[in-house]
């Protein structure tokens, strides 16, 4: 049974963009980790924020310099689920890639905003990943095409890691918000990490159906996802079935998903085969999100630490994570939430309150179109009310 809180529609969306945040910031510190070493690194499993890897050296500390992850620090997830928002704010309606290009890619290069992890002001552009440079480097420089642009670029969860908005806008219309996510990520990625981002994305949907449950989100992924995507999310799925406590769950999850990860066992020695383009393999991060959701029974904070213990990517699983049982209702721990939005200097509850307004100007004009095509469609001879 779910976890609720208020059913309401802004509290769905603002709770899935407050547990993104905040499963990523918690995730951030143990990024490409392994549970054994995050185990050891700790003593004991994470159950709250913690500091950055390295201590007082992160400024400087391979991997990960100059990255201070930890402390509270939202990471790129977070700034480009908002970017996402701010998408939306302007643009009033649905999405397509052409949106991206025409709005987020110079809102990451044009406008400096306060970056957590490098505490200080500065371009999105100057922290976000290689991946997410590629939008940049593909849409600004190369004049690509934007609904192709992603082709090309590495197959990862970039794409998917800031869909929720997308799903959050469509809200309780997973079909919706797959299709549109499926756009919108055409500029940015190909092949299943598009097809991550299209999932991702219903599966927030789905989370803010009023009676929601895990099983019924995991249920809408099954019916839309394709190929090695689907494959990986009703394996890891039926693996966390078999669990009610995360600690049991991590090594069996991460056996049930590695056929179809291209990574490999050692996250920062990648394959030769990895992030490459194929109909049999899937992003690593959504079918563990949605299994971590299976395993808390839809509870924000065990699926968030379930995803943040799970080590890897677990920035990214554990946003999608938080997204997902934040749209389903479950509160995230306000301790979390303040240490974060204070620690990242970030209102975490704008956003949610910005997409609301969106939201709802997009399902009226929706209702306005859908009335419009039935009459059209009665006047044709088709069935339907022609009221």
């Amino acid at each position: 049974m779910t976890p609720k809180g208020d059913e309401t529609l802004e509290a769905r969306i603002t709770g899935a963009l407050v547990g993104a945040a905040v499963g990523d910031a918690l995730g951030g510190p143990v990024e490409g980790y392994s549970p054994d070493q995050i185990l050891q690194r700790h003593g004991g499993r994470i159950h709250g924020i913690v500091g950055p890897w390295h201590g007082d050296a992160w400024r400087t500390a391979r991997p990960l310099a100059p990255y201070h992850k930890g402390d509270g620090h939202v990471t790129d997830d977070t700034l480009m689920t908002h970017a996402l928002v701010r998408v939306y704010d302007r643009v009033r309606d649905h999405l397509d890639a052409y949106a991206i290009a025409e709005h987020l890619v110079p809102d990451l290069m044009t406008n400096p905003r306060w970056i957590p992890e490098l505490e200080t002001e500065a371009l999105p552009l100057q922290r976000i990943f290689l991946a997410e440079k590629w939008l940049v480097t593909r849409i600004h420089y190369g004049h690509a095409d934007p609904r192709e642009a992603g082709v090309g670029n590495i197959v990862n969860c970039g794409a998917a890691m800031y869909m929720a908005p997308v799903g959050l806008v469509n809200a309780a219309h997973p079909r919706a918000a797959y299709a549109e996510a499926l756009d919108v990520a055409g500029a940015h990625q190909s092949s299943y990490g598009r097809e991550a981002a299209g999932v991702f994305a219903a599966a927030v949907a789905a989370a803010a159906s009023p009676g929601a449950t895990p099983d019924s989100v995991v249920g809408a992924c099954l019916s839309l996802a394709k190929d090695g995507t689907r494959t990986a999310i009703e394996r890891a799925c039926e693996t966390a079935a078999r669990h009610s406590d995360f600690e049991s769950a991590l090594g069996p999850l991460r056996e049930a998903v590695a056929p179809y990860d291209t990574v490999g066992p050692d996250y920062r020695d990648p394959s030769l085969g990895a992030r490459r383009p194929s109909r049999l393999h899937s992003v690593e991060e959504l079918p563990v999100a949605l299994a971590m959701t299976v395993v808390a029974g839809g509870d924000l904070r065990h699926a968030v630490l379930g995803a943040v213990n799970y080590g890897r990517d677990c920035d990214s699983i554990a946003t999608m994570a938080g997204a997902v049982t934040g749209a389903l209702g479950s509160p995230c721990p306000d301790d979390w939430a303040k240490r974060v939005a204070e620690a990242s200097r970030l209102d975490l509850w704008e956003p949610g309150r910005t997409l609301t307004a969106v939201a709802r100007e997009v399902f009226e004009r929706d209702v306005r179109r859908r009335r419009a095509h039935e009459r059209a469609f009665a006047a044709l001879g088709g069935s339907g009310c022609s009221e």
